[in-house]
């Protein structure tokens, strides 16, 4: 165990986000994201929401500024229908990381674009269209 740092973070999940460089994305896909099929790296967090790994990922991980959405979801395709868990995503990302702007993605699009992230994070979440690529920022010491 360690100070400070969230306890549903695994060590091979902290060791990835470290690795991580500007401009690398993260997926937290739910329970039903093909995460086998498309990562490069795979870290299971299975009985574990994608809020709560969202938010635990994003007290260490800071968010892209250098791009106009640093946040994707996969889109549902309904508009007038969109998943409740959404504004559970925009409330974290606020607390963590203040108002940053949310791109909306093809599923099948999201899929390649998951297939090229520098992982996955594969979750227990329950949720439909729960699947979330965070972009990595830089790190700025105060």
């Amino acid at each position: 165990m360690l100070k400070n740092i969230p306890s549903i973070l695994t060590p091979e999940l902290l060791k990835i986000l470290m690795e991580m460089g500007h401009g690398d994305e993260l997926v937290i896909g739910d329970g039903n994201f093909p995460a086998a099929a498309c990562a490069q790296r795979l870290v299971r967090c299975d009985g574990h929401s994608v809020p709560a790994i969202l938010d635990a990922i994003l007290k260490l991980f800071p968010l892209d500024t250098y791009v106009d959405a640093p946040v994707a979801l996969m889109d549902n395709g309904d508009s007038e229908n969109r998943p409740p868990i959404w504004a559970e995503y925009k409330d974290i990302v606020k607390k963590n990381e203040g108002d940053k702007e949310f791109e909306l993605v093809e599923r099948f699009d999201f899929y390649d674009r998951a297939k090229k992230a520098y992982a996955i994070v594969s979750t227990g979440e329950t949720a439909i269209y729960a699947n979330v690529i965070i972009k990595k920022g830089v790190v700025i010491e105060e």
